[in-house]
């Protein structure tokens, strides 16, 4: 039995599908307000067989900070894949991330010690690696630093951490670490977001870049370190560093629009920041950009794949594909595009 935390998510109910395509016994928590519809939309943009795919899933309603539930989904359990996480930005929000993703991750790999699960893949992010101080790729050994890091990136090397301690302790465990991930399904949050943007056709990009991966790549790479001998080892996952720019010129060309063609200047960039906390204070919405945000945009870091690629003879997918295939469901699923 694979237990699944995060089915609900984008990563999540990608790795679901994928399991049961394997024929895997999977069972997945999901917190009582969660969204299984979500979940078979997913299934819907791959296969007929929804329905019967769905009902092979063991679902159970866990909270990761909820530990007698928690307990009951470890029974019999034999490997865990934690994709569950809280992600956000805002500075208000940290004491909520450390919560969710350093605390729920302590729980679930103390619940996989206790219960002598024999493997845990961990779903990390490519904001725990560090950047390099050259301008050659960071890897999976860049240090990590807190300085000019969001809140979000602590968080998730806090939980990391906690991996590292169980593996200590005799747990087989690996740590994958994706870049923004491609993928259809989750317009309103995370890497979705990007194509909300897009569709608004903004003349203006940012500067900057980052490491941009598939979601299909993220699973495969999952399911094959886990069953594999590969142990205490952490993996990018990122097929393509990528400009802002190159992307958002990717989507808007796919939804029908015009390229953004003017790069915001750093000195716009401070002027949207002290607007949008002053927003933020008299709306109590969330942060969107602050000060970490724009130095990561102005020391864009790149990310070395290698390391998986000699592990597992592992090969990734151009972005080609997955830029249109989730452009196309956006479509569908959100407006008609216009002319340009």
């Amino acid at each position: 039995m694979v237990l699944v935390t995060g089915g609900t998510g984008l990563v999540g109910s990608h790795l679901l599908l994928h399991l049961l395509k394997s024929e895997v016994l999977v069972r997945a928590i999901h917190r009582p307000d969660s969204n299984l519809n979500r979940v078979k939309a997913v299934f819907a943009y791959y296969t007929e067989d929804v329905e019967a795919l769905f009902q092979k899933i063991e679902w159970m309603v866990a909270d990761i900070n909820d530990i007698p539930a928690l307990e009951m989904a470890f029974e019999g359990v034999e490997q865990v894949y934690h994709a569950a996480a809280l992600i956000s930005f805002d500075p208000k929000n940290y004491n909520r991330l450390l919560k969710v993703n350093a605390e729920g991750t302590a729980n679930i790999v103390n619940l996989c010690l206790s219960f002598k699960v024999q493997k845990l893949c961990y779903v990390s992010s490519i904001a725990t690696i560090g950047g390099s101080a050259t301008d050659e790729k960071a890897t999976e050994e860049s240090e990590f630093s807190e300085q000019h890091t969001n809140v979000y990136a602590r968080a998730k090397y806090a939980a990391e951490l906690e991996v590292w301690r169980a593996s200590q302790e005799g747990l087989s465990v690996v740590i994958v670490n994706p870049g923004i991930i491609v993928g259809p399904g989750f317009w309103e949050t995370g890497s979705g977001a990007l194509f909300g943007t897009a569709q608004k056709g903004y003349s203006y990009y940012p500067p900057g870049g980052s490491g941009f991966v598939s979601v299909h790549d993220v699973v495969r790479m999952m399911y094959h370190l886990m069953n594999s001998n590969r142990d205490r080892e952490r993996y990018i996952a990122v097929s393509e560093n990528l400009s802002y720019h190159s992307v958002l010129t990717t989507l808007t060309k796919q939804l029908g629009l015009k390229a953004p063609t003017k790069q915001l200047a750093f000195w716009q960039l401070n002027i949207l920041r002290v607007l949008d906390a002053l927003f933020c204070f008299f709306t109590r919405r969330s942060r969107k950009l602050t000060k970490n945000d724009i130095y990561s945009l102005k020391h864009r870091s790149q990310y070395d794949n290698t390391k998986i690629q000699n592990h597992l003879d592992f090969q990734f997918e151009t972005l080609e594909k997955p830029f249109h295939f989730s452009c196309a469901r956006f479509i569908e699923e959100n407006r008609s595009p216009k002319k340009s």
